[in-house]
């Protein structure tokens, strides 16, 4: 050995350095950098798992959503078309209401054009049998007594209803 140059105890004491050399940092940097980087798998394996798990609650929430959204929808359109059709029988109701006042009214007009065409009839008569009397009286030249005024107003009375 001494023709490739090695010296036994220097390799020997180079083998023992090295050795607590390598213990040393076996013990003190390696082993804690190893521990930090199994650490460092699980956080990644353990933060994919957590991404496909969110993946999945995303996915699931957004269903759920679209689910809600064609609910909301459905109810909306279910209120619009039972309001179009209380609003269609609250038009429909009003309208007979309408329709009936405008029968009242007209009927009470109708009344009320019938007593006054009966008040002015009367009126009439009164007038027509006044105007006879009055033309009687003044042909005959003679005064009419109450009794003969009673029976030409009465005789023109039979005329007009006639």
């Amino acid at each position: 050995m001494k023709q490739f140059g090695i010296d036994w105890p220097s390799l020997l004491a180079q083998t023992i350095s090295f050795s607590i050399v390598f213990f040393i940092l076996w013990r003190f940097a390696y082993r804690p950098i190893f521990a930090m980087l199994q650490a460092r798998r699980e956080k990644i394996a353990e933060s994919l798992a957590n991404a496909e798990k969110i993946k999945a609650d995303v996915a699931r929430t957004e269903a759920e959503r679209r689910k809600i959204l064609t609910d909301a929808g459905d109810q909306a359109n279910l209120l619009i078309q039972e309001a179009r059709d209380a609003a269609a029988r609250v038009r429909e109701q009003e309208t007979q209401k309408a329709v009936a006042a405008a029968g009242q009214i007209i009927a009470k007009a109708r009344e009320a054009a019938a007593q006054e065409h009966a008040r002015m009839l009367g009126e009439l008569k009164r007038e027509v049998g006044r105007l006879v009397i009055q033309t009687t009286t003044a042909v005959t030249g003679k005064i009419l007594t109450q009794e003969d005024q009673k029976r030409l107003a009465e005789e023109t009375e039979k005329q007009l209803a006639a």
